[in-house]
């Protein structure tokens, strides 16, 4: 897409598969504990249909990542038409790209990122709570398990803004600090020092450094 000229349908469609793509390749580690858990579980209950039940889960779970794909290209739209957006699709002010990072890392400390990530870290009690059966209830599960990973980090995706959205080594590092944040005893720690590193460098990057 050229940087100077108005997106035409064919950009619009071109970034909002892109973020999907990215979405889905950056949650999937995230979510395989559950999904196999969750396979397990039909298994043991002797039910049919499991590998379709997974599926369904699945589905519900990338529809959520797919929607906030389509927030994210709307955003990434409305930057580009009001000449916001560098070369490397990172917004071009250091004060915004320092806000975005303060504003990630204080998500962090919230109340909300908290319940959020516990709901993550713990598969068996997100299922033993939140049990469907059937096709509609798989597919409910889903959604419900995306819902609570999209309010565990939708601020972490939008530093994509702030440094780069095709900036692969920040996809893997965002990738891996979601993993580290769910596996374990240490998520809320792993959370708050990703909070402080992001604040830090949000401030630095709003000085210019």
């Amino acid at each position: 897409m050229v940087m100077d000229a108005p997106w035409r349908t064919a950009d619009l469609l071109f970034t909002f598969t892109m973020w999907s793509v990215m979405m889905v390749g950056m949650m999937t580690p995230a979510a395989t504990p559950m999904l196999l858990l969750f396979s397990a579980t039909h298994t043991r209950r002797a039910e049919r249909g499991a590998s379709g039940a997974v599926l369904l889960f699945a589905l519900g779970y990338i529809t959520v990542w797919v929607g906030f794909s389509a927030c994210a290209t709307l955003t990434q739209w409305a930057l580009h038409e009001a000449a916001l957006l560098s070369p490397a699709m990172a917004v071009a002010s250091p004060r915004l790209a320092g806000a975005l990072l303060i504003a990630a890392g204080a998500y962090q400390l919230t109340p909300a990122k908290r319940a959020c990530l516990t709901h993550c870290q713990t598969p068996l009690g997100f299922l033993m709570s939140h049990w469907r059966d059937g096709p509609v209830g798989a597919f409910q599960m889903g959604l419900r398990h995306g819902i609570d990973c999209l309010g565990c980090c939708w601020a972490l995706m939008g530093v994509l803004f702030a440094v780069g959205v095709m900036n692969l080594a920040w996809v893997g590092a965002l990738t891996a600090f979601i993993l580290l944040e769910r596996i374990g005893q240490n998520g809320v720690l792993v959370a708050r020092l990703g909070a402080v590193l992001m604040i830090g460098l949000g401030v630095l990057r709003g000085l210019g450094v």
